[in-house]
């Protein structure tokens, strides 16, 4: 497989017009504080949120694009009562709004940053349609990953990831063959329970698991990131992304979250990309590519920041990373099953339901019950994926 990150045509060049999709969220916050001070090279078209009205809001009224979007009709009532009289955009609703919102002609490029599944059909309808995608929604390529591929085919739709870990591999593969490469190697913190034993894993709440000890995150990414579910879910991302399998993925605990991932070369050479964890060097990297845009951070300073360590992840403890692994060899109705177990899992977590080890266990049980299914068609993983999150629902 080939993968479809390359060359810019030239009509693509900055400035170009973005679509941000997830707004409100971690993701979409961070982008457009760093649009901040690139005004001059982009043109906000659109911005979706789903229920933060509040946020939205401030969002639209800073930037005033003609397109906004959010979860319903209701919501969007709420949302034209908060904006100025002089300010009146065009209010999209549910999920054909978002799916409208990118694929709007204007649009040279989308910021993919929804949660979850939800992020999927807008995705997928952007690649359809030849956008240019900044992918910060994992999710859509475990969910359709094949499907995405064979869209950006067709339309000549490019990804580019925002995932730290990918947009690390992204800049580390820049200008090799990618014949040359060995072996892709993502990194992870480990997150706020690396070393922890079972027993301690046993009564742990949201809140503890929700205290990233390096990324500022989502609630839903980062229950991910304690499980390790996230990392599982960057495997099969980056499986689609760049066209390796899984033979030639590996993870490494890096708890520093200082080297963001690396490439292996056929020639036993490593390149890493390393830089402080602040997502929004991904987020201009991608949105910017191939121009690299300056940001105000502070340097890494290598001398002060410690010693850099590695090992390997502790599967017994934190299965769901295996889980994900064995997903992706299984075939293309597992990962769905694998994502939406997940998805439902994690929000039970969160609401008090469920325990903290209980989000593996139903991602298991997800697994060994699961029977390959037709996924050729966003409609079907939609079902897939609804069919084993009502399921994981009901058996708690």
């Amino acid at each position: 497989m080939n993968t479809y990150i390359s060359a810019l045509p030239k009509e693509k060049k900055i400035p170009r017009t973005l679509v941000v999709l997830g707004s409100t969220g971690s993701i979409g916050v961070s982008a457009l504080s760093m649009l901040a001070r690139h005004e001059s090279d982009f043109k906000l078209l659109g911005l979706a949120g789903a229920r933060n009205i509040g946020l939205l809001a401030e969002q639209a009224v800073r930037w005033r694009p003609p397109f906004l979007a959010v979860l319903d009709s209701k919501i969007a009532k709420e949302l034209a009562s908060l904006l100025p009289r002089d300010y009146a955009p065009e209010i999209l609703t549910g999920p054909q709004g978002y799916v409208d919102m990118a694929t709007l002609d204007e649009a040279d490029m989308v910021l993919a940053a929804q949660a979850g599944a939800a992020g999927l059909p807008p995705t997928y309808a952007a690649a359809v349609a030849g956008k240019m995608i900044a992918l910060a929604n994992k999710e859509a390529l475990v969910l359709a990953g094949d499907l995405i591929r064979e869209a950006c085919g067709s339309s000549g739709a490019m990804i580019l990831p925002v995932d730290s870990e990918h947009n690390a591999l992204f800049q580390a593969m820049a200008g090799h063959d990618i014949s040359d490469i060995r072996k892709l190697i993502l990194t992870a913190s480990g997150g706020p329970f690396l070393g922890k034993t079972p027993r301690e894993l046993a009564n742990v709440t949201p809140a503890q698991a929700l205290k990233h000890p390096n990324w500022s995150m989502g609630a839903k990414i980062s229950i991910d990131s304690a499980t390790l579910m996230n990392k599982g879910l960057e495997v099969i991302e980056a499986h689609h992304l760049f066209g390796f399998g899984p033979d030639a993925i590996q993870v490494l605990v890096h708890p520093q979250s200082i080297v963001h991932s690396l490439v292996e070369y056929a020639d036993g050479s490593l390149l890493a990309h390393l830089g402080p964890p602040d997502m929004r060097i991904a987020i201009a990297y991608a949105l910017g590519y191939p121009k690299r845009l300056p940001l105000e951070l502070k340097p890494l300073d290598l001398v002060s920041g410690g010693p850099l360590t590695f090992e390997r992840p502790a599967l017994d403890i934190f299965p769901c990373l295996k889980y994900a692994f064995e997903a992706l060899r299984a075939g293309p109705s597992h990962p769905v099953a694998l994502n939406a177990a997940n998805e439902a899992a994690v929000a039970m977590f969160l609401s008090g339901r469920i325990g903290f080890l209980k989000i593996p266990a139903l991602v298991k049980k997800a697994l060994d019950k699961h029977k390959a299914a037709n996924v050729s068609s966003i409609k079907a993983v939609l079902d897939v994926a609804d069919e084993t999150m009502a399921r994981v629902r009901e058996w708690v």
